[in-house]
């Protein structure tokens, strides 16, 4: 109800301010005969009093009464013309302002009813955070809102943390996981989100807060396949690639079939079973245990900036030795993960003339480029 009484207050507000300017009624010109009208009562005068005073005979006193009246009529004529003109232009006006006052708001209320929702009860802010449906974004601000108010809940922060890693709010999520951790204590799932927002937040580097993380959640469940492939993922890294090698052949070997995760594990195992000497620690996605040492200190944007510049260290080295297979792999899908598609369709194309589709190689990189979705990925073999 309070919401009609403020539309109906508005549109009568908004009534009233385009119709006052319309009654307001001008100011009556002065006829532009009034003046002659004057002088001709004034000549009839003049024209009486020269006739009793014998100054002018009778008829010619008629002739110039005549000239006279002849002359007032046609004045009168065009006072009563014009007079005609402001009664249509006033018309005009009667005509907008019922426009004004009866259609706008009927045409208003005809497109609210149209296009609005006006049999949808009101809810104000809290009965919709009470009752979000399926908006993730009331649901998220309810449970703000809640934990604002009683911040040692640690189940809510609990089910906040994954939802604000779904909602790619990465560093509220590595917040909500450290309050989850400390007010509820680890358990292996909870460790292990905080690990992958950690590294999320880190641009892919397994940081050693997050190693650390991770670890501790093995030791809580020692089957837990997303502590074990982050790990191997940091041990590739690193560039102990025997070791990482060896942990992506233990957890592909404990995983059932068909899990989710195995094709990535796979690719991980064939790239570093086809690893050439020399390529390890400085291609990209292998950096140094210094360069992660250095990245634990740096924000998003100089981590980013250091992922770039790696790539582009990568891509400089593979144009001076194309005959780097394993090279193009890391740089690919390097440049997807960048979101920079157009160097990761060159990065392919560029690849192939390496390594032809004709030979194995070749095969495994357009394997790799209709698995990240490339046109390059559509080459025949």
């Amino acid at each position: 109800m309070l919401f009609w009484i403020l539309v109906a207050t508005l549109t009568a507000a908004v009534a009233v301010a385009l119709v006052l300017p319309l009654m307001r009624a001008a100011s009556p010109l002065p006829s532009p005969h009034s003046h002659d009208m004057e002088v001709y009562r004034d000549q009839l005068d003049e024209l009486t009093r020269d006739r009793e005073a014998g100054l002018i005979s009778g008829d010619d006193a008629e002739l110039a009464r005549a000239e006279i009246g002849r002359r007032m009529i046609s004045a009168s004529a065009a006072d009563a013309s014009k007079q005609e003109s402001m009664s249509k232009r006033l018309g005009s006006k009667r005509l907008a302002q019922a426009f004004i006052l009866l259609c706008l708001p009927a045409v208003g209320l005809c497109l609210y009813l149209t296009t609005g929702s006006p049999g949808v009860p009101a809810q104000p802010l809290a009965a919709r955070l009470a009752n979000p449906g399926e908006d993730i974004n009331i649901l998220i601000a309810k449970a703000e809102n809640h934990l604002t108010l009683s911040p040692d809940d640690g189940a809510g922060w609990d089910l906040l943390a994954p939802i604000y890693m779904r909602n790619g709010r990465v560093d509220d999520a590595v917040g909500a996981y450290d309050h989850a951790i400390r007010l509820l204590g680890p358990t292996a799932a909870r460790l292990g989100g905080y690990a992958e927002a950690l590294i999320v937040q880190s641009g892919g580097l397994v940081t050693a807060a997050a190693q650390d993380a991770l670890k501790k959640a093995l030791a809580l469940d020692a089957n837990d396949p997303r502590s074990e492939f982050y790990l191997a993922l940091g041990l590739k890294q690193e560039g102990k690639h025997g070791d990482a090698l060896a942990a992506f052949r233990k957890l592909a070997g404990r995983s059932p079939a068909g899990a989710p995760w195995l094709p990535l594990v796979n690719q991980h195992i064939a790239e570093l079973s086809a690893d050439k000497p020399g390529a390890g620690g400085e291609a990209l996605g292998n950096p140094t245990s210094e360069d992660i040492a250095a990245a634990e200190g740096m924000g998003a944007g100089d981590r980013q900036a250091m992922i770039r510049g790696m790539v582009d260290s990568l891509a400089g080295r593979l144009k001076e030795n194309p005959d780097n297979f394993e090279g193009w792999m890391r740089l690919v899908r390097a440049y997807v993960v960048l979101d920079q598609r157009d160097k990761a369709e060159d990065a392919l194309s560029e690849g192939l003339q390496a390594f032809p589709a004709s030979v194995d190689e070749g095969k495994r990189l357009l394997a790799l480029g209709r698995e990240l979705g490339l046109d390059g990925g559509g080459a025949k073999e």
